[in-house]
């Protein structure tokens, strides 16, 4: 589970893979230099560390994900709520919606997502 476990840089990286695979190397560099500022030399140093630990795949020029920005999400969002809130989730949802108000869309989409997840 250790390779779900990506710095903010390395999400903002495969997260322009994600939305733009299956992408050329070259393509990936002018996209990294434009939107993160990166050089061509940092974005190979983390495409290869990506592509060590197996989320993306350099193959002849092309760069794809291996795993899916989904399942890195649950992940993280997995591994914040035990760390932070002891596994909560009824804990983080208090804090999230601290002075926060719904509106009834919102509401009404997140009761049924509940309800869609209820044991019967």
């Amino acid at each position: 589970m250790e390779q779900f476990n990506l710095c903010e840089s390395e999400y903002r990286f495969a997260s322009i893979v994600w939305e733009n695979e299956p992408i050329g190397s070259g393509k990936l560099v002018k996209l990294c230099k434009q939107i993160l500022g990166w050089k061509k030399s940092t974005t190979y140093t983390v495409l290869k560390k990506l592509c060590c630990r197996k989320i993306l795949k350099n193959e002849n020029t092309i760069v794809t994900s291996l795993i899916k920005q989904k399942q890195v999400q649950k992940f993280e969002s997995e591994q914040f709520i035990n760390k932070t809130f002891n596994g909560s989730l009824p804990q983080f949802i208090t804090a999230f919606m601290n002075d926060k108000k719904l509106s009834k869309k919102e509401a009404e989409e997140l009761k049924n997502l509940i309800d869609s997840y209820e044991e019967e």
